[in-house]
């Protein structure tokens, strides 16, 4: 049995490593097309042109791997089908679902090491990846001067035209605009000039020869002021403006940039403050409370997986909704700024005026509204990075049967089978997703239906495996409508 796991495992390797790789491939450049506007024409260094990509690289093998492991599962018995392979080991007594083990043991490994890669590795790298994106989005184009040109050199403020620009940054016939004070109209003229950076390869430093100042006030336009100079200097800054890069990775991190553990305790975090605001509400305009819509929230697979992580007990947390009549109104405890939608400071009591209590009953209603979104939003984020990693185990489910069933499919059975299945699946992913953020389901099921349909599904083919119809052509299909209607016939007979 040692020689038949290596053997299956052994033909579902190439065929994973290529499709990781090709599906990798094809989403990175995608990707990478998607912003290539905003790598190009800054003079970036190919270290963070390089260092882009490969933090573009966690989130695309996150969704990828799964699609791989469908990919590979097709094909490795597909072609043991076509080849007769799988038939020489029914002649051996070995059932089917026996072959399928190892393979399912191997999913397994890759879904605790995805749930792994998920929580520490993609976050990480999200994180990062954002950080950089701001950087290079900060910097500008490399600065460029060109003759009989007006050069914008500082952003709508200053403007420079050179008749004759040298190699050796020297400069002939030299006109400056300088438009930085809307009530004056100053224009620089000179024989020549000097263009060099300083230093700090940031500012721009024009040294200009034999020359003259020339002031034009809109407001008063007959009166002219004119200054000659043999030697001036104008200095800009921020011309160069280098790429600086933020090696802290500071700033609020988003729900995609979290850990699961993070994730669970900005949960645990906006439930009490959304629910000391629903108690204030309530206090002051009870019809209001009662048409606010906002879910209880459960530890799930998040408490549970950091508990087994850290050790700490991660107890459910109760919705005020579900117990609404049952706590009397109190004022909210004072709230610390803490990371994420921070609620805005609440009144010490109802007002008596009418209208103020509306507008404030109205402001807490938008205020738990945008917890709850928050909720939401970070509930379907846990769920996903567990429900991602376990379609590694459902595809093997689905696929392998999927193959034996129809042996002669070759490349075309693996490529449709696969489009198919990854077009659901993910469709499924993202509709829950949306309705999960919208409050319209459960984040849990949002991210968790698509993969208990493809599990009955698979468990439903995979138990069914060794009751094949007489012919390896995936006939049973026709033999099943033919039984069918022999069932119709006899119970019409019977009739």
């Amino acid at each position: 049995m040692k020689i038949l796991t290596k053997y299956i495992l052994k033909e579902h390797f190439a065929p994973l490593m290529f499709a990781l790789s090709a599906l990798t491939s094809l989403l990175l450049l995608n990707y990478i097309a998607k912003q290539f506007g905003q790598l190009v024409g800054k003079g970036l260094p190919w270290h963070v042109i390089a260092e882009f990509m490969l933090l573009s690289v966690p989130f695309t093998v996150a969704m990828t791997l799964p699609m791989a492991v469908l990919v590979s599962t097709l094909h490795a018995f597909s072609r043991m089908a076509s080849e007769n392979e799988i038939t020489a080991f029914k002649a051996s007594g070995i059932a089917l679902q026996r072959l399928m083990v190892p393979v399912i043991i191997a999913a397994s490994v890759l879904t605790i090491t995805m749930v792994w890669f998920n929580d520490q590795v993609l976050p990480a790298a999200n994180h990062r990846l954002t950080t950089l994106t701001n950087d290079i989005a900060r910097k500008k184009p490399t600065f460029a001067l060109k003759e009989q040109v007006i050069n914008e050199i500082s952003p709508s403020r200053l403007f420079l035209r050179t008749a004759r620009l040298f190699s050796n940054n020297r400069m002939r016939d030299v006109a400056i605009f300088d438009m930085s004070d809307p009530q004056t109209r100053t224009t620089i003229r000179a024989d020549s000039g000097l263009l060099e950076m300083l230093p700090n390869q940031r500012d721009l430093l024009l040294t200009l020869f034999h020359g003259s100042w020339t002031v034009l006030k809109p407001e008063d336009p007959t009166r002219l002021q004119r200054v000659f100079f043999n030697t001036d200097f104008v200095k800009v800054r921020n011309v160069g403006n280098t790429l600086e890069i933020d090696t802290v990775g500071g700033g609020e991190k988003s729900d995609r940039e979290m850990t699961v553990c993070e994730l669970q305790r900005r949960v645990t975090r906006l439930v009490r403050a959304r629910d000391s605001v629903y108690r204030v509400l309530k206090a002051i305009d009870s019809n209001v409370a009662k048409t606010v819509r906002a879910s209880g929230v459960s530890s799930g697979l998040g408490g549970l997986y950091c508990h087994r992580l850290s050790g700490m007990s991660v107890v459910r947390t109760a919705s005020a909704m579900e117990v609404r009549d049952q706590q009397p109104p109190q004022q909210p405890p004072q709230q610390p700024p803490q990371q994420g939608r921070v609620l805005t400071p609440l009144p010490e009591a109802p007002t008596t005026n009418p209208d103020m209590r509306a507008a404030q009953a109205a402001q807490l209603k938008m205020q738990i509204g945008l917890s709850q979104n928050t909720i939401d939003g970070d509930q379907v984020e846990i769920e996903k990075k567990f429900a991602i990693a376990a379609a590694c185990v459902i595809f093997v489910l689905l696929g392998a049967p999927v193959a034996l069933r129809f042996p002669r499919g070759g490349v075309g059975l693996t490529i449709g089978v696969s489009l198919g299945v990854f077009g659901l699946y993910y469709t499924g992913l993202t509709v829950g997703e949306t309705l999960a953020r919208g409050n319209l389901i459960r984040p849990f099921w949002a991210m968790w239906s698509a993969n208990f349909l493809l599990l009955v599904i698979g468990l439903a083919l995979t138990s069914r495996l060794g009751r094949e119809g007489a012919t390896s052509r995936g006939s049973e299909t026709s033999e099943f409508f033919v039984r069918v209607r022999e069932w119709f016939a006899r119970r019409g007979r019977k009739a």
